[in-house]
């Protein structure tokens, strides 16, 4: 597999693309007036406790105050099994809030997911600290191991490592994918590192205000850097000298045998015109999604959940309709893993593959999407068929989703994906027409609207004009305007 990294800064906007064989498969997106907070260390003050929702209000400095569940302060005892490279999950049962926080009450909390939407941020006093091969969990004592380290032998050596680099064992550590074949040394420079960064949280607690940033994650170029770059990249490119000599410095400091792989471009062409990126990108913002065979997904993302739903479109097979579903719905399960990692879909996602009567099509099925979604960065659950067919799975969202970054709600329609048609708006226009007479004295009308409008009831309506005016016995006339949109309208009495 060939994998590159493509940075892209622009002095508003900085985008990282992850390319594998030629085809974008991630986008991370950062603006300089409004970079992610996830990571992020806030001294905060309780304005608010909900015993009814187990959970509290945070004032962190931001816009709106931050959630903190009861979940999120309670630590577990010991550390369960960690499926990637997250913290550990916190007890089932906690104890109730009102034990834990008051109103009124400063509390040391770090942001797990972005504001989304209209919700707030969501924290945890669970504090974590990542580097590139450890992430340390100050307020635990255990060393676990990501469960991507598959290897017992290796898992046993990281943790032996970690744990004796640990000394006394007063700080928990997770030991990070990327770690695996990692030399000794290079676990020891990481822990330094974080002790040193712990070590200056510590201070910042003591003399920070209320609502300020005690620790502030890395920019989306060093994070790239820190999080992305494997064995298996074969070039960071990057389009901006300072920023590339930045990250190449970063890189010879915490990870040397990586840092040879970054290097400045400049190529006369855009580099997000490498391999299409830009392309790719406008079509991630697309519903429809064409495969290969012919068939195709559609992805509709709303508020609750997202749903993918698999035709076959075109593909007429070569043997049968069993054989035809079943080859759509392979190619498709590598499509939709692509495009939700492409797309950053969270939350729930219902996946409505094409009827498959074969029990093993199904299982194969759903192999291919689970293999696919194991190169996902996101921790992802897969559930079985239900009796309807469908495929349900969830993806861990702690961003916006692309399409949220990029786009907003459709200023003519109010974000419902449709409009009126003209015939829906004219009728609302003789409605209002009929209304307004009836409430004031006027001697004649003046409609203005869109000019689709306008040119509905002029022509196709004309007849239906002529005889409200004779039933009102007033005078209409109507008048287009462009920047009026198709479901607006004003019913002016002259």
């Amino acid at each position: 597999m060939s994998e590159e990294i493509l940075v892209n800064v622009t002095p508003r906007e900085t985008r990282v693309a992850v390319v594998e064989n030629g085809m974008l498969q991630e986008l991370h997106i950062e603006r300089g007036w409004r970079r992610g907070v996830v990571g992020n260390i806030y001294k905060g003050r309780v304005q608010r406790v909900m015993p009814g929702m187990q959970a509290a209000f945070v004032d962190i400095g931001l816009d709106r105050a931050a959630f903190l569940h009861a979940n999120d302060i309670v630590r577990a005892s010991t550390l369960p099994n960690v499926a990637g490279d997250e913290p550990p999950l916190p007890p089932a049962q906690p104890r109730p809030i009102l034990d834990l926080v008051r109103e009124g009450q400063d509390i040391v909390v770090q942001v797990v997911k972005d504001p989304i939407g209209s919700k707030g941020a969501r924290l945890t006093t669970q504090l974590s600290i990542p580097s590139r091969y450890l992430v340390l969990l100050p307020q635990s004592r255990v060393v676990g191991v990501s469960s991507r380290i598959e290897d017992e032998t290796e898992r046993a050596r990281l943790k032996a490592l970690v744990a004796e680099f640990a000394g006394g064992g007063e700080q928990g550590y997770i030991v990070r994918t990327n770690a695996e074949g990692q030399p000794a040394e290079a676990l020891a420079e990481d822990i330094a590192y974080l002790s040193r960064v712990w070590a200056l949280v510590e201070d910042q607690q003591k003399t920070t205000k209320v609502g300020a940033c005690i620790y502030e994650d890395l920019t989306l170029p060093m994070r790239a850097v820190r999080d992305l770059i494997r064995r298996d990249v074969e070039k960071v490119k990057v389009d901006s000298r300072e920023t590339c000599e930045r990250l190449q410095a970063f890189a010879s400091q915490y990870m040397p045998g990586l840092a040879e792989k970054i290097e400045p471009y400049s190529g006369a062409r855009p580099i997000f015109d490498l391999y299409g990126v830009e392309d790719e990108i406008q079509h991630a913002l697309e519903k429809e999604v064409p495969l290969k065979s012919g068939g195709y997904l559609v992805i509709d993302q709303t508020e609750a959940m997202t749903t993918v739903d698999v035709n076959t479109g075109s593909f007429l097979g070569q043997r049968n309709l069993e054989e035809t579903v079943y080859r759509t719905n392979l190619e498709a399960a590598q499509a939709v893993a692509r495009q939700l990692r492409l797309r950053n879909l969270g939350g729930i996602i219902i996946i409505d593959f094409i009827d498959m009567t074969d029990a093993e099509h199904r299982r194969q099925v759903l192999r291919t999407l689970e293999k696919q979604l194991a190169k996902d960065h996101a921790k992802t659950t897969v559930y079985d068929f239900s009796p309807l067919g469908l495929v349900e799975m969830t993806r861990k969202r702690t961003v916006e989703s692309l399409e949220r970054q990029l786009c907003e709600p459709c200023h003519e329609c109010g974000g419902r994906g449709t409009l009126k048609t003209s015939e829906t708006v004219t009728y609302e226009i003789f409605r209002e027409i009929t209304r307004a007479v009836r409430q004031f004295e006027a001697a004649r009308l003046l409609v203005i609207a869109s000019p689709k409008v306008v040119a509905r009831i002029t022509d196709e309506e004309s007849a239906a004009v002529a005889e409200l005016e004779e039933f009102l016995g007033k005078s209409i006339r109507f008048q287009s305007d462009e920047q009026y949109l198709q479901e607006q309208f004003d019913v002016v009495l002259l």
